[in-house]
């Protein structure tokens, strides 16, 4: 069962936009070294929406590789069940385990529709699938009835990622009425772990740079949750500051650039590089922390 710490992988390109691979295995063989439980490829902080075909499955094979057989988390799906379909099994013959799929969003579905777009996809596909939770990017809301109504309809749905504010609640709720069915994930960078570790979650899907942070974190849980806490706050300015609308994604390569990690820190529209300022800013964070991938470049 996939648990604990799943970060979504960046992606490197060099300063001519190309897919930088030797930055990814890099990173890759960075969290490994790290322990991580798993990867994600695709989302949102992958910058997958800005991804070829090709690009994505080269990614994906050169991932594999390295990781043999740690879970992978592929985002998959589409503006209709049709189309998530086949990606979905699109990702599922490169090897992933778990297909991350979001709902259709350029015609924004109800309950009633939201439903049948899971249920089609789920009668054809047998890959484990977990619900990404994500109005903020969707801009689709997943009412809690209609997700609880999924999970015990169809039993190839393992897990929820919920990244609706306030995530607690939902978590909460999901958890009263789901029980352990379902592994709940939390997203959104990782700003509300320590909260979402009390209401239930089995695992946290942040960004890349601080796999360090995060098992410190998850680690403390188990044995005083007042260590854990304390951890949680000692990084929370850091955690916020990855997950600002537009610069998110610019944030975590800058934070992989200064450790040497990429190469660059070259984003692809229409995400935004950072400015001077802001890089500053992050310059000093991270200077009064103590991050492994920093720690390695110094």
């Amino acid at each position: 069962m996939l648990k604990g710490n799943v970060p979504i992988l960046a992606t490197a390109f060099d300063e001519n936009g190309e897919v930088d691979f030797a930055s990814i295995e890099k990173l890759v063989r960075f969290l490994l070294d790290q322990g991580v439980d798993g990867l994600a490829l695709f989302g949102n902080a992958s910058e997958g929406y800005a991804l070829t075909g090709g690009e994505k499955e080269a990614l994906f094979a050169c991932v594999k590789r390295l990781t043999g057989d740690l879970p992978l988390v592929a985002a998959a799906g589409g503006a209709s069940a049709a189309v998530a379909i086949e990606d979905i099994q699109r990702v599922q013959r490169w090897g992933a385990q778990v297909a991350m799929v979001n709902p259709p969003s350029v015609v924004k579905p109800g309950p009633d529709e939201i439903y049948h777009f899971w249920r089609d996809i789920c009668h054809a596909c047998d890959i484990d699938i977990m619900i990404q939770d994500a109005p903020l990017m969707t801009g689709v809301t997943l009412p809690v009835p209609t997700l609880v109504k999924l999970c015990q309809d169809f039993l190839t749905i393992k897990y929820i990622k919920v990244e609706q504010p306030p995530t607690t609640l939902k978590i909460t709720a999901l958890k009263t009425a789901l029980g352990d069915s379902i592994g709940l994930f939390g997203g959104l960078n990782a700003g509300f772990l320590y909260e979402e570790l009390r209401r239930g979650i089995i695992g946290t899907m942040p960004a890349c740079e601080f796999p360090d942070v995060i098992n410190a974190i998850l680690q403390a849980w188990q044995r005083d949750r007042r260590e854990a806490q304390a951890l949680f706050y000692r990084y929370l300015p850091f955690l916020r500051y990855g997950v600002q609308p537009g610069i998110g994604v610019a944030v975590h390569k800058t934070v992989l650039h200064q450790a040497g990690i990429f190469a660059t820190d070259v984003v692809r529209e229409p995400a935004k590089r950072i400015d001077d300022v802001t890089r500053e800013e992050l310059r000093d964070l991270t200077d009064a922390l103590s991050l492994a991938a920093l720690g390695a470049s110094r």
